[in-house]
């Protein structure tokens, strides 16, 4: 019977070596031995180091265990110095507050890993990630600061400035946006000219379907209906306070001209203006038969967040104006008239209570 048989120091570390350089099959086969051996040898190694190739003697369970405390002790040794040296580089920022803390992770994941910087810093990762998936970049927070600048020159010059005379504005004050930028950032807040679109509806179809949540005119200008819940009309209009501009969007039920939804904001996006005016709306009323909700081609309306609000609702039917007709959506617009008319009988600036005291007194009192 074949002895088994034993190898050396030596021959162990050559197949180590060639492993790391290949892989154990190679190594096995290049050196004759069983890619079965070389894989216990390899384990070893990773598990003992060098310690591992020791000809014959067999490890007692002393040894291992003092072996294994030995690495335990560095590793607690290696984490505590990282931990010290991290916080010797973030020391700057953490005077600064969590914002900074943050903003300095993000800078070094190259150079540690998350979760130890979030150990040696004592921020939870979640926190971080939470931080991370709300912040803004430079380039972010600059396109919101421009899409500020250039929604208040539009109401500034009374929604009648257009690309061209918005980027000469912002030139002017030091910002240099060309034309078609300008027109970029407009549509995307839904920031239309007056007098453009007054000359572009001549030769503007009835309907363009060139968005999925644009919808027919099916209302067609009928502003009558037989029974409540049967025709909703929806539209926004921006208000000067004395606090700056505030935007107000208005739900008003054709059967008795009540208004029934609104939503009084800082802001244009939907979860500020069409959102909550429709969950109003809807708070306190069954809809079982079929409702015609019509409303202008605004972002607010046209999205797929909102579309999918009301698709929800089996029986309730979109209707849209015409691009640049605007007398297909006049009941809002008397209502938006004589609002601003009593408001601006008051003596002072209007604040956003007047508007909302004024609202609740002018809510039954539409005309059609």
């Amino acid at each position: 019977m074949e002895k088994h048989k034993v190898y050396d120091r030596d021959f162990k570390e050559k197949a180590i070596k060639l492993v790391l350089e290949k892989n154990r099959f190679k190594a096995a086969k290049e050196l004759g031995v069983a890619h079965v051996i070389v894989y216990r040898w390899y384990e070893a190694y990773k598990k003992f180091g060098e310690e591992s190739f020791c000809g014959k003697i067999i490890r007692n369970p002393e040894q291992r265990r003092f072996s294994e405390q030995k690495r335990n002790l560095e590793k607690k040794l290696r984490d505590s110095e990282l931990q010290v040296e991290i916080f010797k580089k973030a020391s700057k920022h953490i005077a600064a507050g969590k914002p900074m803390i943050f903003h300095f992770i993000e800078d070094n994941l190259d150079k540690y890993p998350l979760w130890k910087m979030c150990k040696a810093l004592g921020i939870l990762t979640g926190t971080y990630h939470k931080w991370k998936s709300q912040a803004k970049s430079p380039r972010q927070l600059q396109s919101l600061l421009l899409e500020q600048e250039i929604t208040a020159i539009f109401y500034e010059y009374k929604q009648r400035y257009g690309n061209i005379r918005i980027s000469e504005e912002l030139k002017s004050r030091g910002t240099n946006l060309s034309p078609a930028q300008v027109s970029f950032y407009m549509k995307k807040l839904g920031l239309v000219s007056k007098l453009s679109t007054s000359n572009k509806s001549k030769y503007s179809s009835p309907f363009i379907p060139y968005n999925p949540c644009i919808f027919p005119n099916v209302l067609n200008r009928q502003f009558n209906a037989e029974k409540p819940d049967q025709v909703w009309v929806s539209a926004i209009s921006s208000i000067d306070t004395v606090t700056g501009l505030l935007f107000l969007t208005v739900i008003i039920d054709l059967f008795d001209g009540r208004v029934i939804g609104w939503s009084l904001s800082d802001g244009r996006t939907i979860k500020e203006t069409s959102l909550p005016a429709w969950e109003m709306a809807i708070k306190d009323r069954k809809i079982e038969q079929e409702l015609i909700f019509h409303t202008d081609r605004g972002p607010q309306y046209a999205n797929k967040l909102f579309t999918r609000k009301l698709a929800s609702y089996k029986c309730v039917i979109r209707s849209m104006s015409r691009k640049g007709k605007y007398l297909d959506n006049a009941i809002p617009g008397n209502f938006f008239n004589s609002l601003k008319s009593e408001l601006a009988q008051s003596d002072n600036s209007v604040t956003k209570k007047q508007i909302e005291e004024a609202l609740i007194a002018f809510s039954g009192n539409c005309t059609k």
